[in-house]
């Protein structure tokens, strides 16, 4: 490619998921750093039903007016209309599609996934792109496939050497065909109170906090119209920080913050319905803590192999300082105000600057997996 030409970009945002609406805010913010100079922008839109559409603006999926400012998402090249990325390395784009037939390309040089969730944060999407061979930002299949689902995380995190809670999984199954067994069995393990949480889920979307064995009994239920599978973790009493790290094989962390909810815990409503939550960047803690949760997060996002961006959960423990790694987000909210963005910015990464910095590592990512054979004949 000429040096001095534009790259085209692709944001991928909405889905079907729990997690739609963040990702439209996400996206917005996106858009709205990507330099014009720099970059073509291709807004992508994935309709709660699964319909892609070129050119959509992220405004206009939300389901009433928000108050928020309008942004101009045509993208230069196309029509707005519906189309669809299919696994053919040959096209390296988006088809363009009428009444569900084909009638134009949209070549592509990157894409920036930004769908949170099932069908977007799950490596679903990303085994998609990569076998349009198209570069495109943040993990690959494997991490982000182990980042959503919360206990295969937590074991790789386990045999990795790397401190995690007490845990159980069980299946929902089981749990609607016997439940005074599930309860008893969960009740063997764990005081309370304990979290229950959808195993594939982010953005708090189905977690419970469970004191007593009514309350255990519908949050199971509730985590259980989210997932197959379920979590039950052990209450941890501690600090709840959070760690942005960014790269590829030599990935770096950003300072730690630390997130004081509102509520109980740091639900869905807590995140992005009450601004009474406090966000503390830095978080408050000596130097021989910061550096310490710093490591962590490097080896936590090596440990999953993970790539261009991900934010690693912990808590430390109150009464004897310890860290524990909670969980790894691959695709984490993009928001202006989002702490994995807030978190670089307070480490010295302007927001517009970790957008660039994304789309590069992406393109490095590509071209190193270039080098591998794809055939031995």
């Amino acid at each position: 490619m000429n040096p001095t030409q534009k790259l085209r970009v692709g944001v991928i945002f909405g889905g079907r998921s729990g997690e739609h609406e963040v990702s439209l805010v996400s996206a917005q913010s996106i858009i709205k750093a990507l330099n014009p100079e720099k970059y073509d922008v291709i807004p992508i839109g994935i309709s709660k039903r699964g319909t892609w559409l070129v050119g959509a603006d992220p405004q206009g999926f939300l389901p009433e007016p928000s108050g928020r400012q309008q942004i101009d998402c045509q993208p230069q090249g196309a029509n707005q209309g519906q189309t669809g990325l299919i696994g053919d390395p040959s096209h390296r784009g988006m088809v363009l599609l009428e009444k569900t037939k084909p009638t134009g390309r949209v070549k592509l040089d990157v894409l920036f996934p930004i769908v949170h969730g099932t069908y977007g944060e799950d490596g679903t999407l990303q085994g998609l792109i990569e076998m349009a061979d198209i570069p495109y930002v943040g993990c690959g299949v494997l991490a982000s496939a182990l980042g959503m689902d919360k206990t295969a995380s937590k074991r790789v995190f386990r045999d990795a050497g790397l401190p995690t809670g007490a845990f159980m999984e069980i299946l929902r199954k089981d749990f609607k065909s016997d439940p005074d067994k599930m309860l008893e069995k969960i009740e063997a393990e764990f005081t309370y109170p304990c979290f229950v949480k959808p195993v594939n889920s982010g953005s708090s979307v189905g977690i419970s906090k469970a004191h007593d064995r009514a309350e255990l009994l519908a949050a199971l239920d509730l985590a259980g119209k989210f997932d197959r599978k379920i979590l039950i973790e052990a209450f941890i009493d501690g600090r709840e920080l959070e760690v942005s790290v960014l790269g590829n094989d030599e990935p770096i962390a950003s300072v730690p913050g630390e997130v004081v909810p509102c509520n109980e815990f740091y639900d869905y409503n807590a995140k992005y319905n009450d601004s009474q939550s406090e966000l503390h960047i830095p978080a408050k803690l000596s130097a021989e803590q910061t550096a310490e949760i710093r490591g962590l997060a490097v080896r936590a996002f090596k440990s999953l192999d993970c790539a261009g961006m991900a934010r690693v959960d912990f808590f430390m423990e109150r009464s004897t300082g310890r860290m524990i790694i909670n969980e790894v987000n691959t695709i984490p909210g993009f928001t202006a105000i989002s702490m994995y963005p807030k978190l670089w910015e307070a480490t010295g990464v302007s927001y517009s600057e970790l957008v660039d910095r994304l789309i590069s590592l992406a393109l490095e990512r590509h071209t190193d997996k270039q080098e591998s054979l794809k055939s031995i004949s």
